[in-house]
């Protein structure tokens, strides 16, 4: 167990510092290339600053973390994309009492190294400790409903969100999304692209230089996907 805790801490220390310290960089894109991903840097934004909310937001994918590490013997993606970063936030806007040094890279390092370090132990161990039988029942339980967050559900709140957004939203995410899931067999990463699209027509139209080119670049994205994946 001494093992299991002291690799954890590494582990969680550096992909926490990573994954903290990237979720703040995207803050600056483009002027600073970021390495977090979307759905992290919007729903930073959507605590507004808050630390409360951060940690009151992270706490909720704690305990589904905690029941896939079970389950599964590994951590999801919420620990690195989600919890992290919203903990490091809290604990980086707590500590210095600004709103906006959750933008700051090198001050979310800090935190996430201390995040990712704590949460990724307490996760590793709490698995270490389960029973193997509890651990079955947890699996069989906790994985389709992963699965079905991930496939139907999380597509289609994306599609249904783009269809209230706008009317090109809602076309644009129903093309890309048939498409993503004919290629990549999920259709979220359509819907938030035709989202991206839609609103990029709304604002400039179609025949915008800007509309143009996102309209290309996902173009040949499914190209390339396709053919590579064998599609044709």
């Amino acid at each position: 167990m001494l093992d299991l805790v002291i690799k954890s801490i590494i582990v969680g220390g550096l992909a926490g510092a990573g994954a903290a310290g990237g979720a703040a960089r995207m803050f600056h894109a483009p002027g600073i290339q970021g390495m977090g991903a979307f759905r992290t840097l919007g729903e930073m934004n959507a605590c507004n600053g808050d630390p409360i909310a951060h940690f009151s937001y992270g706490l909720g994918f704690l305990f589904s973390s905690a029941g896939s590490v079970v389950g599964t013997g590994s951590l999801s993606s919420d620990v690195l994309h989600r919890i992290v970063p919203q903990w490091s936030a809290g604990l980086t806007i707590a500590a210095t009492k600004d709103k906006t040094a959750s933008n700051n890279p090198f001050k979310m390092m800090i935190s996430g190294a201390v995040v990712g370090a704590a949460v990724v132990t307490f996760l590793n161990t709490l698995a270490g400790l389960i029973p193997s039988t509890m651990a079955t029942i947890a699996e069989k339980i906790v994985s389709p409903a992963a699965e079905l967050i991930l496939s139907p559900i999380l597509p289609v709140a994306f599609w249904i969100s783009a269809l209230g957004a706008g009317k090109w939203h809602g076309v644009f995410a129903t093309v890309f999304g048939v498409l993503a899931q004919s290629i990549m067999g999920n259709a979220t990463p359509g819907c938030v692209l035709g989202i991206l699209v839609g609103q990029s027509v709304q604002d400039e139209g179609f025949t915008s230089k800007r509309s143009i080119l996102m309209i290309g670049f996902v173009a040949v994205m499914f190209l390339l996907i396709a053919y590579f994946r064998g599609k044709f």
